[in-house]
């Protein structure tokens, strides 16, 4: 488990050194996810330790919640105004990410399916 936390921390560091570095207007773990499925297709596997380690992280993900509901609650006050426009937008969002993970689960299926018929 050491091992992949070094992995996803390290991808992590480096993305926030490039966003401050280059002043970019994405967050550094966004770019250091980036990095590291960036790494892993041109590996072309993923390191054991990570396979295993991945699902118990993935299994306390919504942890992860908890700061931004505080802070919902601690700013719903100015958060009040802009109730329906937030609300709008994470409906939106939401359905452009169920639509657009269907569409490529939907391409990779295809894919896997045509490769294993040539094979």
């Amino acid at each position: 488990m050491l091992n992949a936390l070094i992995w996803l921390l390290g991808f992590q560091l480096i993305g926030e050194l490039i966003s401050r570095s280059l002043s970019l207007p994405l967050p550094g773990s966004v770019i250091g996810m980036l990095l590291l499925f960036l790494t892993f297709s041109v590996r072309k596997t993923i390191p054991d330790h990570l396979k295993q380690t991945a699902p118990r992280l993935l299994s306390h993900f919504s942890l992860l919640f908890i700061p931004a509901g505080v802070g919902i609650v601690l700013w719903r006050k100015m958060l009040q105004p802009y109730a329906l426009s937030l609300f709008l937008i994470i409906v939106v969002s939401t359905l452009a990410t169920w639509v657009v993970s269907a569409v490529v689960l939907h391409v990779l299926q295809n894919r896997h399916n045509a490769a294993r018929g040539q094979s």
